[in-house]
């Protein structure tokens, strides 16, 4: 069972809104009906109510309609104690298992609070920046962000009160972006026009003029829940007999859920059929969006001609009272939104300076993002000339370090002829030489045999086999040689005996 069926205040259009199934007869005895405990029931078709935290209450809502103590205690409270609190009092008397679903249920919402806050705060920017969860939470009225573990007795109460006073105001935040939406319409077709030349530019405004005409031209609209109106439902929707038109039997028909109320969902369905000789989704004259706002307009005339209570429910008696009032009989013409222009003169000058206010900050902002992108190009570019440099300098120290190495294996004249290209001697210049032929003794002997020691380790060989004369030049000359330098690594030079 939904609580509309047993609400008679203003919070059963939460309940309306969220939970809509369908009702028992009246004429079935209730206490002979018994549910199937094995069959789980299907999930009751709901309303988005537009609000951010709609998941929430509607869960909360599906799990406190279950308990059958809080169900006879909302049966007997009226709307001005649901807005004091006394109905949010009963949670203490609730089964536990609703109290657990209810903790968890809170907790999940919590977290998922912390989670956009998070989130907001990385697509802003502040990765580093530590997040006040408790302080951000307190923007959030609808549940007590001091306990985030347990739902309690504020919790509810903060809850209905929150989602009164917003669906009180949803449908002037609608009314407000519906403005928007006209302004920035209306916008963009001066904006295009301004693309155009002359010729062009006097084509698209007699277009848009008989656009304009042919929207009008269409059959007369019924005052919404006037007589005229609601027997063109009864004849066209219900197939009756329109001289047979009974408000009672009326009511019956439309009160889809059974609960003897009409919700804002079931009035706005009676409007279906005048909606339809203004729009039709197929005309490029005619605009979806502004058929949903004059669906709103009409249900909310009707409810301030109907609903004397102002519980945004229209019960029976208040339906059967107002077909008896000359308003109901005798209407006067419905103005539809061609004939009352969304916005005033004032308002769309001050939109489109908002809007200039707009484009003069991002392209400020754009600006800003080219020049850092500039100076960020100008570093990496002194970055890379300074990774060169310092590759170069790597690069000579360790040909400095290496050179001297192989220098010093030889010592006096044991300097070998040799190229700084590849350090190693070359047979074929050593055989241009002039041949020496001098008498072996033991130390002419122990020089051939280190010779050939040093060839087969592939290293360069003396030259104690030259003739003193020789071997004395080619001292000197080693001695009175200048020393390699790092800038001539590059050349090829070689080291010669004379």
């Amino acid at each position: 069972m939904c609580w509309s069926r047993t609400l008679r205040t203003s919070w059963v259009l939460l309940l309306l809104q969220l939970l809509c199934s369908e009702a028992v007869p009246i004429s079935m005895d209730k206490t002979k009906v018994q549910e199937p405990e094995s069959q789980p029931e299907e999930p009751p078709a709901s309303v988005d109510t537009g609000l951010h935290y709609d998941r929430y209450l509607r869960e909360v809502i599906d799990f406190l309609e279950k308990d059958q103590h809080f169900r006879e205690k909302l049966h007997n409270t009226d709307m001005e104690d649901i807005k004091q609190g006394k109905l949010a009092k009963e949670l203490d008397f609730v089964s536990h298992h609703v109290r657990t679903k209810l903790d968890e249920l809170k907790r999940q919402e919590v977290n998922r609070l912390r989670t956009l806050i998070k989130a907001k705060q990385d697509i802003e920017g502040g990765n580093d920046i530590a997040v006040d969860h408790q302080a951000l939470l307190k923007q959030f009225e609808y549940l007590n962000h001091m306990n985030p573990h347990t739902f309690e007795v504020d919790d509810l109460d903060r809850l209905i009160k929150s989602a009164t006073k917003d669906l009180e105001n949803y449908d002037k935040e609608r009314h407000e972006d519906f403005k928007k939406y006209e302004m920035t319409k209306e916008h963009d077709r001066q904006e295009h026009l301004k693309t155009l030349d002359e010729e062009e530019r006097r084509k698209e405004e007699e277009h848009y003029e008989e656009m304009k005409k042919k929207h009008a031209d269409h059959p007369k609209v019924n005052h919404p829940g006037s007589q005229n109106q609601l027997k063109e439902v009864w004849e066209d929707a219900d197939g009756l007999d329109p001289e047979d038109f009974d408000p009672k039997t009326f009511f019956k028909l439309h009160d889809a859920n059974g609960d003897s109320f009409f919700d804002e969902q079931e009035l706005e369905a009676l409007f279906t059929k005048e909606l339809e000789k203004i729009y039709d989704p197929t005309n490029e004259e005619d605009d979806m969006v502004e058929m949903e706002e004059e669906r709103l307009r009409m249900r909310e005339h009707v409810m301030n001609e109907v609903d004397s209570n102002k519980d945004r429910l229209v019960s029976l008696d208040e339906f059967l009272v107002a077909t008896r009032k000359k308003e109901f009989l005798e209407p006067d013409s419905w103005e539809t939104l061609e004939q009352n222009q969304a916005y005033t003169d004032e308002e769309m000058r001050e939109f489109e300076e908002h809007l200039a206010q707009q484009e003069e900050d991002l392209n400020q902002k754009a600006d800003d993002l080219h020049k850092q992108r500039e100076e960020l190009e100008k570093q990496q570019e002194q970055l890379n000339a300074q990774k060169i440099e310092l590759q170069q300098v790597s690069s000579d120290n360790f040909l400095c370090q290496s050179q001297p190495t192989q220098l010093s294996k030889f010592e006096g004249n044991d300097i070998p002829e040799m190229h700084l290209v590849d350090n190693q001697l070359h047979p074929e210049q050593e055989a241009h030489e002039p041949a020496h032929h001098v008498p072996q003794d033991p130390q002419q002997e122990h020089y051939e045999q280190l010779n050939q020691d040093l060839a087969q380790h592939g290293l360069p060989q003396t030259h104690h086999d030259l003739p003193p004369g020789h071997q004395e030049k080619l001292h000197n000359q080693t001695l009175a040689a200048p020393p390699l330098q790092c800038a001539e690594e590059s050349s090829l030079l070689s080291i010669r005996p004379l």
